[in-house]
């Protein structure tokens, strides 16, 4: 993804201290992203970003709702989430961003593109498994579930569970060789 300035945060100008940064986040911002898992996106993100001598703390938080379908029944609902992430901003010789909670900047770097960290903080934060909270209560009324209950297994009649227990006399002349040899 290419930078977008909206995202970007000059650190230079900044006093030392706390700053607070605000973004609202929607569909087009997972678009840059190449990423449509959801159908619609609205989230609020919270940055604080704390300015030191020798580096910065970055406080992420965040708190929306993501429109998915249902792993079960493929009916799109508004999943809730929130969350947070802390990250340390240090300056170095060259760019380092494999840890994830350290990034390092070159000397002489401006400001801090923030747009991965807020793309990866709300993917981790919607679960692997999404279910409907009317599947949970019982207040969807869906007609995959009605399918799925229809074609589900049914419990063994009685008829088949005396079969099961009543079995050919021959066999059980066999099965008595096996236990008098113990």
């Amino acid at each position: 993804m290419k930078a977008n300035k909206d995202y970007l945060i000059p650190f230079v100008g900044l006093k030392l201290g706390k700053h607070q940064f605000e973004f609202d986040i929607n569909k087009a911002f997972f678009d840059g992203f190449s990423f449509d898992e959801y159908n619609n996106v609205d989230v609020k993100v919270q940055l604080t970003l704390e300015k030191k001598s020798t580096h910065m703390e970055l406080g992420f938080k965040h708190k929306g709702t993501v429109n998915v379908p249902c792993d079960l029944s493929n009916e799109d609902f508004d999943l809730p989430i929130k969350g947070k992430l802390n990250l340390i901003v240090k300056f170095g010789d060259e760019f380092n961003n494999d840890n994830d909670e350290m990034l390092i900047l070159p000397h002489g770097e401006y400001q801090v593109d923030v747009a991965q960290y807020i793309y990866e903080m709300i993917v981790l934060s919607v679960p692997t498994k999404r279910v409907h909270p009317g599947i949970k209560d019982g207040t969807l009324d869906a007609g995959i579930l009605n399918k799925l209950e229809e074609l589900a297994p049914k419990a063994p009649k009685k008829e088949e569970k005396k079969q099961e227990q009543d079995t050919d006399p021959r066999w059980d002349g066999l099965k008595k060789l096996l236990t008098d040899n113990k």
